[in-house]
């Protein structure tokens, strides 16, 4: 449940040609993407069975989201049509070493609120991903803690994953629903900006005080920080690979460490299937690429030589 955007990407991207000159790339590529959609079409691509909860607008942005993650076998019966707003979407350049700068339009993701989530699905699933806290407006803090809360009293494992840049009203936003995560899956930049300090057992500390049952931190080429509440972290080191395009990699570690978690894999186990799937969608452009199937990635696992730790 959560962010549902639509990408378009440019390859490569080296600066805005002046007036209304033009300048020439070499790939451009229209993805299914977003907090919640990204990990959806990479959990179906893994053999989950997933529905993904969410809105979209009334336009053909929505309809290439829809179809698109249908096509992958993802259930889309309940992606809400927002009759107001259009479909969130971003601009994203991509730079030669895998960096971007984004441009992007909140949407329909702003129509998303409690009364969205179809409990009769819920009820029937195992785990519930939360994707996109600080772009979801409707949703973030009281409403998301109490959908949460709900969630555990069902039974299910969470695992939540956010985008944001710095705020002054972040703590006050997530803090409340974050005793309610079994597995918190930010980048390492993002959780530096929510706690206010770039030092990382701070950042572990603060995060573990909120009640988070595991803190999973990905940090690009420096790998995953893994700590579950009270324990000292893991660190796991990255695979070796030629970056492309860095957009959607935390999606795919979050893909793959939730398929990991459904085939009962501890935490360390299935954090190792994440990193292989945030490095194979590294190697292409946009959130769709790399992944093939749960084969692949058991394959890539295997063979890929890491950087040191």
């Amino acid at each position: 449940m959560g962010a549902h955007i639509a990408d378009a990407l440019g390859w490569p991207f080296t600066a805005v040609p002046p007036g209304q000159h033009l300048e020439f790339i070499e790939q451009i590529k229209f993805t299914v993407a977003g907090t919640a959609a990204a990990p959806s079409v990479n959990l179906a691509k893994l053999g989950v069975d997933v529905a993904a909860v969410g809105r979209i607008g009334n336009d053909t942005i929505g309809d290439f989201v829809r179809s698109t993650m249908t096509a992958y076998g993802v259930n889309t019966d309940h992606l809400v049509v927002d009759p107001t707003r259009q479909t969130s979407a971003s601009l994203l350049p991509i730079r030669r070493d895998g960096s971007r700068p984004a441009l992007h339009v909140i949407g329909a993701n702003a129509g998303l609120t409690e009364a969205d989530v179809p409990w009769e699905v819920v009820e029937k699933a195992e785990i519930f991903h939360l994707g996109g806290a600080f772009i979801l407006p409707g949703l973030d803090g009281a409403p998301m803690a109490r959908v949460l809360k709900r969630v555990k009293e069902i039974g299910l494992t969470v695992t939540m994953d956010f985008l944001m840049s710095p705020r002054d009203d972040a703590q006050s936003l997530i803090g409340p629903s974050l005793q309610y995560v079994d597995y918190l899956m930010p980048n390492i930049e993002e959780a530096g900006w929510l706690v206010g300090s770039e030092d990382r057992q701070e950042i572990i500390t603060w995060l573990h005080g909120q009640g988070a049952g595991h803190t999973v931190l990905t940090m690009g080429g420096n790998g995953v920080s893994i700590a579950a509440n009270g324990h000292t972290e893991t660190v796991l080191p990255a695979y070796e690979i030629d970056v492309v395009d860095t957009t959607g990699c935390g999606d795919a570690f979050t893909s793959g460490l939730i398929s990991g978690l459904l085939d009962g894999l501890d935490v360390i186990g299935a954090a190792e299937r994440g990193l292989a799937c945030g490095s194979l969608v590294a190697t292409g452009l946009g959130s769709d690429a790399g992944i093939v199937d749960r084969d692949q990635v058991a394959q890539f696992q295997r063979s890929q030589p890491r950087l040191a730790a």
